[in-house]
């Protein structure tokens, strides 16, 4: 009698475990038709391998972005970035501001500066080169530094 109910037991103990692991083979089997899902007929190693080369081409997609955003970066380093003006009255018979002064800088404080004199004669125009916020082998009036000083602030 002893051996049958051990016999019992063992037997019901088999049964669970195998009901375990068809639960098992259960899951993994959904799992593997997930993975698998519009392959048609592809092992899972095949599926495996066309993911690795799909995950080498982003690599490889990011790693040019990078470098196209790293590009344009430096390239938009020289762009105008900074404009400063300054208006001001530079000869006693005329009012109202009309002439002016206007700084053009990039990144690097490197470009222009434009000034327009207007005087009752008539109105001139001069430009002169900037490089790093000063004049490049000319001298800068007050009003242009002013310009200047206003472009680097504005940012």
């Amino acid at each position: 009698m002893f051996y049958e109910q051990m016999i019992i037991g063992l037997l019901a103990l088999l049964i669970l475990g195998f009901c375990v692991l068809i639960y098992i083979v259960w899951k993994l089997q959904t799992h593997y038709n997930r993975l698998t899902r519009g392959t048609h007929s592809v092992s899972l190693s095949q599926v495996l391998d066309g993911l690795l080369g799909e995950i080498q081409s982003t690599k490889k997609r990011v790693a040019d972005l990078e470098d196209a955003r790293t590009q344009l970066e430096s390239a938009g380093m020289t762009h105008i970035q900074r404009i400063g003006v300054v208006r001001f009255n530079p000869f006693s018979d005329t009012g109202g501001a009309q002439s002016f002064t206007m700084a053009i800088l990039d990144a690097h404080h490197d470009g222009i500066v434009m000034t327009s004199l207007y005087g009752r004669n008539g109105n001139r125009w001069y430009v002169k080169q900037i490089v790093a916020g000063t004049g490049k082998d000319i001298e800068l009036s007050k009003e242009e530094l002013s310009a200047i000083q206003k472009a680097i602030r504005n940012i």
